[in-house]
């Protein structure tokens, strides 16, 4: 039977109404003579029925009444209450006849099962915990009604503060119940209006603004900081406190805070009462040095604040961390920086001494490393920048915390914990470490507005045997990439400060060109090969890889796309005027040797997505020790991270690199072409430079069609196409570039942040040039007779302005199409736009909205760039 728990249980006051005699009706008539008083009932025998579960002896355990003693209406009543405070029986009565007591109850039933239902949003592992009642327990009204208020505050944890718990009880057989909770979560209760009161100086949207807690408004659909949470009411009001106490007004209050739920219990107005006070500036500021390493009157000059300054509460806390980081930097670890303030209401002046009590010099005694199962010891503690027995120094711990969390071992929240020594002047050093994972195996696939449709899988440990070591495998393919390479890199080698490295991989790569909306290969080009790497850290963020490359280049061009029979040789070879001589000079046979060297200094504080630091390189690579290729080329990258509060990080990040040929070279004709093969130039576009596409930047060669009347038909003389999409466009790189970026992250609220959500502003600029002008050519088309009688035509190149000979055979020729040189020029390019980056549970998700806003003649730009993938 289905019924409210509230209706299913009598209150004892019945039982004992049912107990209690009834009153004897009294005569109106004549008055009756007093009865004697009767002996009172002595209790022979206790009988217990309607017990089911507890034995009759167990439950006359519970009262107090006994065989021997009187009977009292008293006695009975208090043996109710303790057999209802037992909690084990929905009814009880009591009654005596001739000193025979009857008990007679029913018992509690036994729960069967507890089921949840209608709730969604906080599913039945969350719940069950939380609650009293479980199954094969007794029921009680008292544990149910404990529950129904653990479930809603649950809720109001969770801002829904409209939910409500209706419980039910099912009958079965045997005296046992299913207890329903039927749960009606309601919606998400929001912060509907803060409103601020008091406050004079500041206006309400700048103090919001200082709040975690957000109102409630449309286009902060995925922010969790419109939800009202009692906890961030009182985080708010230090917020504004501590805002106040920045700008100098030491007297401020927050006076009151009150959230009101609004009827329907669907959103709070919250309103703060605040006393703003008088605005104070720093009077004399001073430092009271106990350590003999410091100069107190020296330390003062170099602190931030002066006299007369603002008053911020915030710079003197700054400076408290900072006397106390400069005093471990000496070794006082547990070095005592405490200000007392001099306040002077009448001036409206904050003095302040910084007092630095004595402490001894501390000595690391002791480094320990534990929790590590897998990772051996000493790949921990070659990390740690002090040894055992060194000057305490709190800069190098906390470099030491960077460096041991860098490695990805561990937890990402870890600390070396500093804990006392066996004396005054000893402390010890713990690393405390939760390992996880370091195998990874990723298979992925994706789209790219690049290469189309992209599959890659890899396998890496990044802590092989517990070593540190790193080794991997992985395989891409693409429509026009494919590569698969192994790796292996040794960050100590036989325990030295020493790395290395190696790299065994063979890559094809298909370059294409368009014409129109067309993707056309135009060369391919494979390449086995492997490199060696030798790292030597010079100093704690700076280090020196020296590197060994050696690869195997084989370049084609598609014969049946780009080959023409020589009649002279009759060979097929390549033909200028299908390829053009800039890709004819391509193809072939390549061996490099190269030798090169970086130059590395590093501060991020995070490798992945840094938010503060700086990172630089300068690179050289010299081929020529052996093959067939020579060449100089140098490179240099820097960029620095600023956190600008709030969750923004802004960054500007520059490069540059050059390219010298150490050859000569001419072709068969003996006409001198670019020294630099096309395959070795730099290039640039998306996805490195947004706001173009592909190689969309820097020296191409277009081939222009000639342009028709279209009315007639008939070719216009010197007049070409100008319509991109007709175009044929071939980037042929450069031999120098630079390029700069600037970006500034903007954070969304916790909610998006979980998800991974990373929208950005951004500016990009660059160049590349420096070609040697190519020889350009008109493209002819030739009527020619076979021998057969058959016409056909062929295709003949000559330089521009000039006409071929006519082949054997080939009465007419006429222009098709005219090759024209763009774009090297040292002049910039810029390109400003929007990204958003989102870690999306297919994957990773890159989008770019940019506009060109500098370009120069010939310049392929490109609005909009995207690339998704997902990992499974």
């Amino acid at each position: 039977m289905l019924g409210l728990l509230g209706s299913s249980f009598l209150a004892p006051a019945a039982a004992l109404a049912q107990a209690a005699p009834a009153p004897a009706a009294t005569a109106a008539a004549a008055p009756v003579p007093a009865a004697p008083v009767a002996a009172p009932t002595v209790i022979q025998r206790i009988e217990v029925i309607g017990s089911q579960r507890l034995e009759p002896d167990t439950i006359i355990s519970y009262i107090r009444l006994r065989t021997g003693q009187a009977y009292t209406e008293t006695a009975a009543d208090q043996a109710l209450k303790d057999l209802y405070a037992t909690e084990l029986f929905a009814d009880v009565q009591i009654r005596q006849a001739n000193g025979v007591v009857t008990v007679q109850v029913k018992e509690n039933p036994v729960i069967n099962r507890i089921i949840f239902e209608g709730n969604k949003r906080l599913k039945e592992d969350k719940i069950s915990p939380e609650i009293k009642l479980a199954p094969r327990q007794i029921f009680t009204r008292s544990k149910v009604r404990a529950d129904v208020a653990r479930i809603i505050e649950l809720y109001k944890r969770q801002g829904r503060f409209a939910a409500t718990v209706e419980p039910k009880m099912v009958q079965l057989d045997q005296n046992r119940v299913d207890i329903v909770f039927e749960i009606s979560e309601g919606p998400k209760s929001k912060v509907r209006q803060i409103n601020i009161l008091g406050n004079e100086v500041f206006s309400d949207g700048e103090l919001r603004s200082e709040m975690v807690t957000k109102q409630s408004r449309a286009f902060r659909f995925l922010s969790s900081r419109t939800s009202y949470d009692p906890d961030r009411l009182a985080y708010d009001q230090q917020k504004l406190r501590q805002f106040y106490l920045t700008k100098g007004y030491a007297d401020f209050r927050v006076v009151s805070a009150v959230a009101e739920l609004t009827p329907d219990k669907h959103d709070f107005i919250i309103t703060y009462v605040v006393e703003e006070g008088k605005r104070y500036k720093f009077g004399d500021v001073k430092v009271e040095s106990q350590l003999r390493d410091f100069d107190g009157d020296v330390l003062a000059k170099q602190l931030p604040m002066k006299k007369d300054d603002w008053y911020n509460a915030k710079l003197v806390e700054d400076t408290i961390d900072k006397l106390n980081q400069t005093a471990g930097a000496f070794g006082y670890a547990f070095a005592d920086v405490r200000p007392s303030y001099d306040r002077s209401k009448e001036n409206l002046t904050m003095g302040i001494t910084f007092q630095i009590a004595e402490a001894p010099r501390v000595y690391v005694e002791r480094i320990d490393v534990n929790g590590n199962t897998l990772t051996q010891d000493k790949v921990v503690r070659r990390e740690f920048r002090l040894a055992e027995g060194d000057a305490f120094n709190s800069l190098q711990v906390k470099r030491s915390t960077n460096r041991i969390k860098s490695l990805g071992y561990f937890q990402e929240k870890f600390e070396v914990e500093q804990k006392p020594g066996s004396a005054p002047d000893r402390i010890v050093l713990e690393a405390n470490v939760e390992e996880r994972p370091t195998g990874e195996l990723q298979l992925s696939a994706g789209f790219s507005s690049i290469e189309s449709f992209i599959l890659q899988a890899s396998v890496q440990q990044r802590n092989f045997r517990g070593r540190g070591q790193t080794v991997g495998t992985s395989v891409s393919y693409s429509r026009y990439s494919k590569s698969v390479e192994l790796s292996f890199t040794e960050p100590y080698v036989f325990d030295r400060n020493v790395s290395f490295g190696a790299n065994i991989y063979r890559r094809d790569f298909n370059s294409f060109n368009f014409t129109g909306q067309n993707r056309n290969n135009i060369y391919q080009q494979s390449t086995t090969g492997f490199q060696l790497r030798l790292g030597l850290p010079l100093t704690e963020y700076m280090s020196l890889i020296g590197r060994y490359t050696l690869n195997l280049d084989d370049v084609t061009l598609d014969q049946a796309t780009y080959y023409a029979l020589n009649p002279v040789s009759g060979q097929l070879e390549c033909s200028n005027a299908l390829a053009g001589r800039y890709l004819c000079d391509a193809i072939g046979k390549r061996t490099s040797s190269i030798l090169g060297a970086s130059l590395v200094y590093d501060t991020l504080d995070n490798r992945v997505r840094p938010t503060r630091g700086n990172t630089a390189s300068v690179s050289a690579d010299f081929a020529g020790l052996g093959g067939n290729v020579k060449y100089a080329r140098f490179r240099a990258n820097a960029a620095k991270f600023f956190p600008l509060g709030k969750g923004f990080v802004f960054s500007l990040s520059a490069e540059g690199g050059a390219i010298k040929a150490l050859q000569k070279r001419v072709d068969p004709s003996g006409v001198r072409i670019e020294d630099v093969y096309l395959t070795d130039r730099f290039y640039m576009g998306e996805p490195e430079f947004r706001g173009f596409d592909i190689r969309g930047v820097g020296p191409r060669i277009v081939r222009k069609p000639v342009a028709t009347d279209p009315a007639t038909g008939a070719v216009l003389p010197n007049t070409f196409v100008e319509t991109r999409d007709r175009w044929q466009d071939d980037a042929i790189g450069g031999r120098y570039y630079y390029q700069g970026r600037a970006e500034l992250e903007i954070p969304l609220g916790s909610g998006a942040r979980e998800m991974g959500i990373r929208p950005s502003i951004f500016a990009d600029i660059g160049a590349v040039w420096g070609i040697r002008t190519p020889e350009l050519n008109d493209v002819y088309v030739q009527t020619c007779t076979a021998s057969d009688g058959s016409q056909f035509t062929s295709f003949a190149t000559a330089r521009t302005g000039q006409q071929p000979v006519l082949g054997t055979g080939c009465a007419t020729q006429e222009l098709s199409s005219r090759e024209f040189f763009y774009g090297n020029s040292v002049r910039p390019r810029v390109a400003v736009g929007i990204g958003f980056n989102w870690n999306s549970p297919f994957g990773p998700f890159r989008l770019n909205f940019a506009r060109a806003l500098l370009k120069e003649l010939g310049d392929d730009p490109k609005t909009f760039t995207f690339n998704v993938g997902t990992q499974f």
